[in-house]
């Protein structure tokens, strides 16, 4: 099921951005190998468990896969996660090309045993700059793109880190958009190739994407940033008992919002009458809908600004979220048995198809749970299974 049905994915990758990544490559069809090593992924300590080893993290960032246990530092480990990739259409790993080249597992080592593979990398710069080697993580590129330097400018003043692992989810997904990308060329030419995701440049056009501004020109026109963006009243709006998130963006909008509430006399004000005049003036314009928005109860707002076709949306916290009504009639987070876990919820991929849906076939693994089966269908016997796990290169699942 799903459009990547077919497509066999070795998932060499740990933590978050490469298992996010090849989660959504499972979401949509793909069969995901999950290679750990005998520790596991570190994710499966990580968070609230009723079973050691299955945490929050990992079962929301590792279903629709399979887990291998091999040590990839024996040689009949490597062997092994050799013999998985000769059939495989994609590679993903995570670490510094470095520690690739050092496990003999780089680029032109295993093109040579499958031509036709994706060699996916998604780690922390580009291969041709100065910081090539360097270890790289969320809160380092979130730091190294500006984006707490804008926290401090849009707050207190105190450089803040996002509180999400944005880096780690907007990189994998620029990792699943790279990857499909070359598997059509691929299934075009016939060749496969390495394709490299760095973290630091992505976020680098991520962020200057909507704050180059002035920077764009050479020379410059300003300090670059997006003023709209950086207005301190650009936030949730307290309102006479909460907070709501509205956004009145275009003319027609705020001429919608002055009508219902009563301040018409805010159409011929230049600061507030047109596009250009907002613009400008955002930090006015924004303190004045704060100002506008204390005057009445949450529930009192909402049901105005919806008649009024003003864009407005409850302010959550993670509990309520989870019982949005839009998120309960679509079912997108559905509460299902796992099979060791007990009961869970479970998100649905967003990404809806008309004519391959995706469903998800396997919640989050235990560690090791299908080598068997893995090297199975890789050719190994019986015989063989059964000494790379008395050697310790693999391992036999637990059953607790």
């Amino acid at each position: 099921m799903g459009p990547l049905k077919g497509i066999k994915v070795v998932d060499m990758t740990s933590v978050l951005m490469g298992p996010f990544a090849t989660q959504t490559l499972g979401d949509y069809g793909a069969d995901i190998i999950k290679v750990e090593s005998h520790d596991g992924d570190v994710t499966r300590q990580i968070g609230p468990t009723r079973h050691p080893g299955m945490g929050p993290v990992f079962l929301n960032t590792n279903r629709n896969k399979r887990s291998i246990c091999l040590d990839l530092k024996k040689p009949a480990g490597r062997d092994a996660v050799l013999r998985l990739i000769a059939k495989a259409d994609v590679l993903v790993y995570n670490v510094r090309p470095q520690a690739m080249a050092r496990l003999q597992l780089g680029y032109d080592v295993v093109s040579k045993i499958n031509p036709r593979l994706i060699y996916a990398g998604v780690f922390g710069f580009g291969q041709d700059g100065p910081y090539a080697a360097k270890p790289a993580y969320d809160d380092l590129i979130q730091g190294a793109t500006a984006l707490p330097a804008l926290m401090a400018q849009t707050g207190d003043g105190v450089p803040r880190y996002v509180p999400n692992a944005l880096v780690d989810r907007i990189v994998g997904l620029t990792a699943v958009g790279a990857i499909c990308a070359s598997i059509v060329d691929r299934d075009r030419t016939g060749r496969g190739q390495r394709v490299d995701i760095p973290m630091f440049e992505t976020m680098a056009s991520f962020v200057m994407g909507d704050h180059m501004g002035g920077l764009t020109y050479e020379p410059p026109l300003d300090k670059g940033g997006y003023a709209r963006h950086l207005s301190p009243d650009r936030r949730p709006y307290k309102t006479s008992d909460g907070y709501i998130c509205v956004i009145v963006y275009n003319d027609k909008q705020w001429e919608n919002f002055f009508h219902a509430t009563g301040r018409d006399d805010l159409c011929s004000n230049p600061k507030f009458a047109t596009f250009a005049g907002r613009a400008t003036n955002i930090d006015t314009v924004y303190a004045e809908l704060a100002r506008i928005l204390e005057t009445k109860s949450t529930a009192e707002w909402t049901a105005i600004l919806e008649k009024a076709d003003v864009p407005v949306m409850p302010m959550h916290d993670l509990e309520s979220l989870l019982q949005d009504p839009h998120i309960t009639a679509t079912d997108f987070a559905p509460v299902i048995d796992h099979p060791t876990e007990g009961r869970i919820r479970n998100m649905r991929s967003s990404a809806r198809w008309s004519e391959t849906p995706v469903e998800m076939t396997r919640l989050a693994p235990r560690l090791s749970e299908h080598s068997a089966e893995i090297l199975q269908e890789a050719g190994f016997s019986t015989d063989e299974i059964a000494a790379l796990v008395r050697d310790g290169v693999t391992k036999a699942v637990s059953n607790t």
